[in-house]
């Protein structure tokens, strides 16, 4: 994902957590504040509490960045998305499922797939 595209700063995240909205579901929680940008930019998070270990935080993030990339998400918001300890052990294509149904409910994507 191309570095304009990320929320990297720790205010791009905290602005993003103060005062957006949450919708959550078993496998994601997804944080959006709309932002002043023609294009989405994406956050991934992974708490310590659901991964004991670095490797598997980050191998998490790592799927998750790539399903949520190639989705025709709504351009203009901030999203910071959670990944909840049933995320971990998920298969992709069953990720992939959860996740646009979590941005339909948000009414964040461009177009459903």
């Amino acid at each position: 994902m191309e570095r304009a595209r990320r929320l990297r700063k720790g205010t791009e995240f905290d602005t993003a957590y103060s005062k957006g909205t949450v919708v959550g579901s078993s496998f994601f929680a997804v944080r959006s504040v709309s932002n002043q940008l023609d294009h989405t930019r994406w956050g991934f998070a992974v708490g310590k509490r659901i991964a004991k270990h670095a490797v598997d935080r980050n191998r998490a993030k790592r799927r998750i960045r790539e399903l949520a990339w190639r989705l025709p998400v709504a351009p203009g918001y901030d999203l910071i998305l959670v990944a909840r300890a049933p995320a971990l052990t998920a298969k992709g294509p069953e990720l992939k499922d959860a996740l646009v149904k979590l941005l339909v409910r948000a009414q964040l994507l461009a177009a459903a797939e």
